[in-house]
């Protein structure tokens, strides 16, 4: 277990002293210095986008995460991911991971972490294998098509996507499905300065080989399409020509078939070619303002492309035919008005080729109805926006954004609930900012602002942004979450950051003030019927299924549904989805707008932080008991602080952990004792649990130290004792065999003397020695 010791920083916020935003900021600051990018708040995982690759990461990794409890090792996604996978496989619950954070934070790339986690660690098999490739190769896809550069990420998500990745009974995957929420199809005919269009438009053009592209009737040169950026055509780090390639592998391993692969590619070509369709300023016999086409080179080879009239298609761009239930009436579109239906064509069919691909991925990945299945949903979505000039988009972003921080908190204290019920411990009401009334202030069905805005849509006369805001101030002129220029002077208070044209909320991440021009046309989100059925008329299979409507048989004069009422189903369905989930939780952060390795700024973590609701989730989980934790591992933890529990301890884990407890005078207000688990209500405590091992922990280092000195000393003792030994006895022997050497030497002397004294005829006429005249007196 590495909560505290060893770590950098607090790894778990709920262990936070105190808990402010200050020691919050200071401890991610202190954690992501030391490339500590990931913290826990209890089950909840931060993660803070380092901008760099780290060695954390691939199959040695995978390998020692799932083998460990979420706790025992550093905060890590893998943990979070491990934990949904395997209460998914052994306690037959389905999962479903959040990933929220605002551009830049590295949502996709957390997504991607856990899909490859979950690809790793579930069964193999060729079947297997198979629906595991299928899944991870929609990334590229969707990314290329889905994903842009901006100036806050190279890679943004610029829609919201939700995969449910399905499961047998086994744990392997079968297939899955996936959902995309409100793709920013706007970006499509605009972009802001610094920004790029789709990847795929750049990706084609510098990946298509010359064949390809004459036959799309394009060319090479980005800077020739109006739709596309031509200040920012490449980006950094990103090579548009590999990926190209990549996407049309992975296309072919979802299973597109060739033709359908280049079936996209002529609609997103044709895309392209639409915003080179100039239009200018015409004027009838009666006139009345019009627009025409001076060149209609560009409209003859859209024609070749998908096998439209060009002529059919320029009357549907500069004219408008208005249908009742009596009469046709066809009105001469001026040149604004013309320009209006030409990027709105463009946007429509991009946005519809981009639903047309998902659906097709799901098709290739879709399980039979027949299987039982668990099921792992992961949400990548757009996290809280507030902009310089914040519109329809942030608005619709934000309520989405609004009603999953009311799941969060709702199923955090639900599960806390749960938890505290399953061991037993009484549960006292948490007090905590309850954003339903902002969520209803939004999505009531008669008097929410989504329902005044479809009612300003539909009702007739004269209709503008204008009268659609004094519907608002009207109606929450008293509301507490709501205000605007007129009910400021209502109210006589005066605030020059207000404008005339502007209503202010206030959402659990603070107040976020929007400009209600263009919340009619955005929400209205009308394609002309001219053109609808123009586009059916095209002798192109896919171009043509992506407009049912414009079939004279399917026509309809009921209006359909707008974009704010479809976003607001689209989040119910969500909310159900997730409710019916066990969720967990990623939140993403960006310490810096440079995407520099190694910048942490304050004050941006500081409103990301707010955006995300870190502290109040810190808060809800400390109101109760902070820390808690299973007999057993606390009693291995912290049994070396008493004498009964130390050494060896025979009883029963939480007998073992109540005698702990009680011999350390720990106040039991502080601790509750569950039926499987010890919880404790203060940091404090933990610390003071920890100091006390720390100290422990010292003591015994010593008398372990203390042991091993006099044990080494008796060894060397006895080593020496040995060795003394050993060169005694070789000493004493080798002296030995010394003196008997000269012993030996001196007795063969001796031995030749007296052999040569008889020989020479035992002494006549030879002088005597002197020594054998005098044999006492001889020395040796």
């Amino acid at each position: 277990m590495t909560l505290l010791e060893g770590s950098v920083g607090v790894e778990d916020l709920v262990l936070l002293e105190p808990v402010e935003q200050e020691s919050l900021l200071r401890n991610l600051q202190l954690r992501y210095k030391k490339k500590e990018i990931y913290t826990y708040i209890g089950n909840v995982l931060i993660s803070v986008n380092p901008y760099q690759q780290l060695p954390i990461y691939g199959p040695d990794f995978i390998a020692k995460y799932g083998n460990y409890t979420f706790y025992e090792l550093k905060p890590h996604i893998y943990a979070l991911a491990n934990v949904a996978y395997q209460s998914l496989k052994d306690q037959d619950r389905d999962q479903c991971i959040l990933i929220t954070g605002e551009s830049g934070a590295g949502k996709t790339e957390a997504s991607k972490l856990v899909m490859s986690y979950v690809a790793a660690v579930c069964g193999k098999g060729e079947q297997v294998n198979s629906v595991k490739e299928q899944l991870l190769q929609s990334n590229p896809v969707l990314e290329a098509f889905g994903n842009a550069k901006t100036i806050r990420n190279n890679n943004s998500s610029r829609f919201g996507k939700y995969m449910d990745i399905e499961f047998d009974f086994k744990g392997s995957p079968l297939g899955g499905v996936i959902t995309n929420y409100l793709l920013e199809k706007s970006r499509v005919v605009k972009q802001l300065t610094g920004e790029r269009n789709f990847h795929i438009f750049y990706q084609l053009l510098a990946g298509a080989d010359e064949q390809l592209l004459q036959a799309l009737k394009l060319e090479r040169d980005t800077s020739g399409y109006t739709y596309l950026n031509r200040e920012v055509s490449r980006v950094d780090d990103m090579d548009d020509t590999s990926n190209f390639k990549a996407v049309e592998s992975a296309m072919t391993v979802i299973g597109f078939s060739e033709e359908e692969i280049r079936q996209v590619l002529e609609v997103t070509a044709l895309v392209l070619k639409l915003g080179n369709v100039e239009l200018l300023d015409e004027s009838q016999a009666s006139g009345i303002a019009a627009s025409g086409i001076p060149d209609g080179r560009g409209l003859q080879e859209i024609g070749e492309l998908v096998g439209l009239n060009s002529e059919e298609l320029e009357r549907a761009l500069c004219s408008r035919t208005m249908e009742t239930a009596k009469e046709k009436v066809v009105t001469a579109l001026n040149v604004v008005q013309a320009r209006y239906a030409r990027d709105g064509l463009a946007k429509n069919i991009y946005s519809r080729l981009f639903h047309w691909i998902v659906n097709r991925i799901n098709q290739s990945i879709e399980v039979g109805t027949g299987e039982k299945k668990k099921v792992m949903g992961v949400l990548d979505i757009y996290g809280f926006e507030v902009l310089e000039d914040n519109s329809f988009e942030q608005f619709v972003i934000n309520y989405c954004n609004e009603k999953l921080q009311q799941v969060f908190i709702e199923l955090t204290l639900k599960e806390e609930q749960e938890e505290y019920r399953r061991e037993g411990i009484p549960w006292t009401k948490v007090e905590y900012f309850d954003n339903g009334i902002i969520c209803n202030l939004i999505e009531h069905n008669q008097q929410g602002i989504l329902a005044m805005l479809d009612e300003e849509c539909l009702r007739p006369g004269v209709i503008s942004d204008s009268t659609f805001l004094s519907k608002l101030n009207q109606l929450f002129s008293k509301h507490g979450h709501y205000e605007s220029k007129a009910t400021q002077n209502a109210q006589r208070q005066y605030d020059h950051t207000m404008g005339l044209s502007c209503f202010r909320i206030s959402h659990y991440a603070g107040k976020v003030t929007y400009s209600v021009n263009g919340f009619i046309d955005k929400n209205n989100d009308l394609l002309f019927r001219d053109l609808s059925q123009a586009m059916w008329k095209a002798q192109h299979h896919l171009l043509k299924s992506l407009f049912p409507e414009g079939d004279p048989k399917q026509a309809s004069l009921k209006r359909p549904p707008t974009a704010g009422t479809q976003f607001k189903n689209s989040v119910a369905i969500l909310m159900k989805n997730l409710y019916s989930k066990n969720p967990n939780y990623i939140r993403c952060i960006k310490p810096n707008n440079q995407q520099q390795q190694g910048q942490f700024s304050s004050e941006l973590v500081a409103i990301q932080a707010r955006y995300l609701g870190l502290l109040e989730n810190v808060r809800v989980r400390r109101a109760g008991y902070a820390y808690r934790q299973g007999y057993g591992p606390f009693l291995e933890r912290y049994r070396m602080l008493t004498q009964s529990t130390w050494p060896r301890w025979n009883g029963g884990d939480r007998e073992g952990v109540e005698k702990v407890m009680g011999e350390l005078s720990v106040s039991s207000e502080e601790v509750a004792f569950g039926r499987t688990k010890i919880f404790i209500r203060s940091p404090k405590t933990l610390f003071f649990l920890e100091e006390q091992r720390r100290l422990r922990l010292h003591q015994l280092a010593t008398l372990i130290q203390k042991i091993y000195r006099g044990w080494r000393c008796r060894t060397h003792y006895q080593l020496m004792r040995k060795s003394q030994i050993l060169i005694s006895s070789w000493f004493r022997g080798t002296m030995q065999k010394k003196r008997y050497e000269k012993l030996k030497a001196s007795a063969l002397l001796i031995q030749a003397f007296v052999r040569g004294w008889k020989v020479m005829g035992k002494g006549e006429g030879i002088p005597a020695h002197p020594w054998f005249l005098h044999p006492h007196g001889a020395s040796w």
